[in-house]
């Protein structure tokens, strides 16, 4: 019985590529520094899956940046304000496109269907000139054949990589990107000759638009791409995968009955319901990829339960026909459980990361073949009864709180536009008032701060007194700048999600369980494993201190109930909606405590609301109407002349518009500038919005300046289509990730251009 794995992170159990791109940024070492690291990552990766008897180990899911992006180098779509000129794309092209340059901005990054990874946005046209331009697929591919492994290489496929791009600036919002399929069609044929040429015996398509819900002319766009390939894959197996969520009927009749296509991979831990599809008719003599591994969370398989499905789908496709697979690429999981030495051993027994879900893989597929490892099988059977009984996992309060949320909607009193004139009242802040999201830069020395201090090398009072002088730093900076709202810049936080789970019961943590975000950007989710409480107030102390140093207002920085859950690894043993009431319930007290301490504007932050939303519209109402109510029970019983803002960054609003305006928050900071400004579409088409709201003006994952021009172009813009005394000006998102000498000129000409702005309006009057 064969085994799969749909592709594996690329970091490094210790983040060796991050840092090795950051060096490489940094200009501390060179391009052959940072292709030896990623070889030698490689190199361990198939060795890994090869050891662990894996019979189809994927190439070419390693990427620099993102493999969205590698397809874009690929097909040689490179815009052309970056003045490629043709040829191989160099890491110099690659990296403009993804992080922009001195001169140019970056190319819009929006999340990955809905998950925390982002991939960079393939901007077309119909005057493209496509060009087979980076043959990293069929280099990876000969490398690890040097290495004696044979692999199965990656590609994003062709339909999927059309329909997650966007028209160009300039180009028609209605243009069928479809139409560019004959002219990238092509490319795919010369990479799929050179695998074949080099001795590849299959091939992977990954098409996970497949599960959304697509017009008939789309699903025909597959059935055409690959009528069109199927010559050119003659002697190849094709495995074409699909993941994230259940594959439609229509989608799923499309994909059954492509031609040359001799596999098909479905998620079925999302898609429970692509079951019932498979049992319908699955097409004689292909072969079925079962991903009945999670690839998106860290919890142990329960492989007896997985051994009675895929003994079940046996029957179906046949013995010689069923691979046992990951749900979907193991880039959304930690990498080694291996490299956690401080978990105890209750909830370690509980979990599987990367290089443990190879092993649930190859341990499935050896007793599908009559070898079944009992030893494997009972200590995971005993793991799962540990799970279940463990009284660390219920707290009875926590439940009946919850429990008693069910039959009101929790809004606050007043509406928003009475809220907003109170709040003036108090605040007194300017037209076009200025502020910024949370972060500012974490520098060495403060990282080193932190570090010490969880290592036991500094003491509290040394560790307080450090981030004390960080805050008064942060503070004077914004006063010195002139900036309206402050922010303490969370000199203690290293990560916004990861800090407060710290501070509730029913989190664990781990030391290395990092996750790619995006290129370099890490992220170590918090472990949800029980019901969640706050037993003590968890940014009061620090809200307090900075206020105290400063007369202008000071925001309480918060993370919301919906991006906690959606940045976690959550319980799989309870309803979402039930974990993140309790969170919303954790994040009330704190409301009211900040506010009580004297606080009066508090931001709850909620980047990754529109990030959950399910991949099907069916499940839109259902997920957006306890989502939204969770944000609402966080601030329900303030006063009206406290401020409540939030947060959100990196994905398409447009869509979810009415449910941002029903979370009834005093003020939205926003992604905009990025993104080509496409949020403002939404108020050009006669949405009415009466809180107030910052679209961000400059993008903070570039370190490029923007000018006071450049700014105030951008807020002229959105005062086409916003209330002057609604809007804010503000970036796109916290300053953590850049420097202190890209943040001070970037704010400086951001204020600078708001001043001008409010005295053209002053004048015009």
């Amino acid at each position: 019985m064969a085994s799969h794995i749909v592709g594996y992170p690329r970091m490094g159990p210790k983040r060796e590529l991050k840092f090795a791109l950051e060096s490489f940024w940094d200009g501390k070492s060179s391009a052959e520094d940072l292709k030896k690291v990623s070889a030698d990552l490689r190199s361990s990766i198939w060795k890994q899956m090869s050891d662990a008897g894996i019979k189809y180990i994927p190439s070419n899911t390693f990427s620099y940046y993102d493999q969205v992006l590698d397809t874009t180098a690929m097909l040689g779509a490179v815009p052309s304000r970056y003045n490629w000129t043709g040829g191989e794309i160099e890491f110099g092209t690659y990296f403009s496109m993804a992080r922009g340059n001195a001169s140019v901005p970056a190319m819009e990054m929006t999340k990955w269907f809905d998950t925390n990874y982002h991939f960079i946005v393939p901007e077309l046209g119909p005057d493209v000139n496509f060009s087979y331009a980076s043959h990293k697929a069929v280099d990876e591919y000969k490398e690890a054949k040097g290495l004696g492994v044979d692999t199965v290489p990656v590609l994003v496929g062709p339909v999927s990589y059309l329909l997650l791009s966007k028209p160009a600036k300039g180009v028609e919002k209605s243009f069928p990107l479809l139409s560019l399929l004959d002219k990238i069609l092509p490319i795919y044929k010369e990479v799929i000759a050179e695998l074949k040429a080099a001795g590849a015996s299959w091939i992977q398509f990954d098409e996970p638009t497949l599960v959304l819900d697509l017009e008939a002319h789309k699903l025909e766009a597959f059935t055409k791409a690959y009528a069109e390939l199927e010559s050119p894959l003659s002697g190849l197996n094709v495995l074409v995968e699909t993941y994230f969520a259940d594959i439609p009927a229509e989608a799923f009749k499309t994909l059954t009955a492509l031609k040359g296509v001799t596999a098909l991979g479905f998620d079925l831990v999302r898609g429970t319901k692509t079951l019932d599809l498979i049992k319908g008719g699955f097409p004689s003599g292909k072969y079925l990829f079962a991903g009945v591994v999670d690839g998106r969370n860290i919890w142990a398989n329960d492989v007896a339960a997985s051994l009675a499905l895929l003994q079940s789908l046996e029957g179906i496709v046949g013995k010689d026909k069923l691979v046992v697979s990951t749900s979907c690429s193991l880039l959304h999981t930690a990498v080694d459980l291996i490299n956690e030495t401080k978990l105890d051993d209750e909830i370690k027994s509980w979990l599987a990361f990367a290089a443990q879900k190879v092993v649930e893989v190859n341990a499935l597929a050896k007793a599908l073949a009559g070898a079944k490892d009992e030893a494997f099988f009972s200590a995971n059977a005993a793991a799962q009864a540990s799970r279940k009984s463990s009284p660390r996992v219920t707290n009875e309060a926590v439940q009946k709180a919850s429990a008693a949320l069910q039959g009101s909607d929790h809004r606050r009193a007043t509406n928003v536009s009475a809220r907003l004139d109170a709040q003036q009242k108090k605040l007194n802040l300017p037209i076009l008032p200025t502020t910024t999201i949370g972060s500012f830069p974490q520098t060495v020395e403060l990282r080193r701060v932190r570090r010490e201090y969880k290592a036991k090398k500094i003491t509290e009072e040394e560790y307080v007194k450090a981030i004390k002088e960080e805050i008064k730093k942060v503070v004077d900076l914004q006063e010195e700048l002139d900036i309206d709202v402050l922010v303490h810049g969370e000199p203690e936080r290293n990560d916004m999600v990861e800090y407060f789970g710290e501070q509730l019961s029913g989190f664990a943590f781990t030391a290395n369980g990092w996750v790619q975000s995006y290129g370099s950007r890490c992220v170590k989710p918090p472990i949800i494993y029980g019901d969640v409480s706050r037993p003590k107030p968890m940014t009061v102390f620090w809200s307090s201190t900075a206020q105290s140093m400063t007369k202008r207002p000071m925001k309480g920085m918060l993370t919301g109930p919906v991006t906690i859950l959606n940045w976690s690894f959550v319980r799989n043993d309870q309803p979402r909606f039930e974990t993140c009431y309790q969170i919303a319930l954790a994040i009330k007290d704190e409301v009211e405590d900040l506010e009580k301490a004297g606080i009066t504007v508090i931001q709850i932050d909620e980047a990754a609301l529109r990030e959950g939303l399910p991949l099907r519209k069916s499940e839109h109402a259902f997920y957006l109407e306890w989502a939204v109510h969770s944000f609402r029970i966080t601030n329900v019983g303030i006063q009206d002349t406290t401020q409540i803002h939030t947060h959100m960054c990196y994905s398409n609003f447009n869509d979810i518009i009415h449910s941002i305006i029903d979370m009834d928050a005093d003020v939205i900071t926003i992604e905009n500038s990025r993104s080509d400004e496409k949020l403002l579409s939404v108020f050009r088409e006669g949405v009415k919005y009466g809180a107030g709201i910052g679209p961000g003006v400059y993008d903070i994952h570039s370190p490029r300046i923007p000018s006071t021009e450049e700014i105030a172009d951008r807020v002229n813009k959105m005062l086409a289509v916003l209330d002057t005394n609604i809007l804010w000006v503000n970036p796109d998102c916290g300053l953590k990730t850049r420097k202190y000498s890209e943040v001070k000129p970037a704010l400086q000409n951001m204020v600078s251009a708001a001043k001008a702005i409010r005295t053209q309006l002053a004048s015009a009057k």
